[in-house]
Parts: C-alpha cells; structure tokens; sequence
C-alpha cells in the first residue's frame, strides 16, 4: 500500500493523457479498460482505482454490505421473464424476449437490454429507448 503523498503524481499526469493514454494506462494496471468512450469518466475511475489501491479501498465492512445487497437494478425498468419486446428497425420487426438471465435476440442472450438494442443497431443505443420505454432526451 503506497503512501497519498507518492498517488499526487500519478493522478496529476492523468489530466494529460488523452482516451487512449487512459485505456493504456488502465490496461498496464488492471487488464482489459472499461468500454467507454468519455475521457473524464475514464481518468476518474483511474484516479478512483489508483487512490482506492494505495489507501486499502472499501473495507472488510462495506464490502460485505454491498455484497449482500447484491447487482444493481435499473430504475424504472421492471421487465418480467417472458416478456416480448418488438419493434421496427430498417424496415424489419425486431423481438427481444426478457430472460432471467438476460435479454434474448436472435438466439443470443445480451447481459443486458443496452447490449441487444446495440446488437440490433449495429451502433450504440440505450435499449430502454430503443424500444420505446423511455422518452427521448429534449
């Protein structure tokens, strides 16, 4: 565990690196980067990780609090197994059915409904609004 006054340096020379210089440096730390696409919000889950590895992270406590909590659901989205999903896309009906496990198209399950709208698209989409369950952003 390395002291705060030798971290300073290392989350300094965050601020100049560029999306690739993060993803290098995430990758030399940690392996694979996080897919994302925000500069800022890759240098501050780096700087996190960096400060949390340095000054011993959560605690025994709030790890086990948080386990025992379990995954993360998302709001608003309180879709039941065995729900049919459709929509039309470039001129063809699409069908996504909710699974325990995750969200199935095609044959393939999708860990989320995110990944299967973004499958479908061939580009980045937010499946809640792909498939209409939310508003668009005004």
């Amino acid at each position: 565990m390395r002291g705060a006054e030798t971290l300073g340096p290392d989350i300094s020379a965050l601020a100049s690196r560029d999306l690739e210089g993060l993803r290098a440096a995430w990758r030399a730390a940690y392996g694979p980067p996080p897919n994302l696409r925000s500069v800022e919000l890759l240098r501050l889950l780096l700087a996190w990780r960096l400060q949390a590895d340095a000054q011993g992270g959560l605690d025994r406590e709030t790890r086990r609090r948080l386990a025992r909590k379990g995954p993360v659901q998302a709001e608003g989205l309180d879709l039941g197994a065995g729900t049919v999903l459709t929509r039309e896309w470039q001129g063809r009906r699409v069908e996504v059915v909710v699974e325990p496990g995750g969200f199935r198209h095609d044959g393939q399950l999708y860990p989320s409904l995110s990944a299967a709208a973004s499958a479908i698209a061939g580009s980045r989409w937010n499946g809640p609004r792909f498939f209409g369950l939310r508003k668009s952003a005004t």
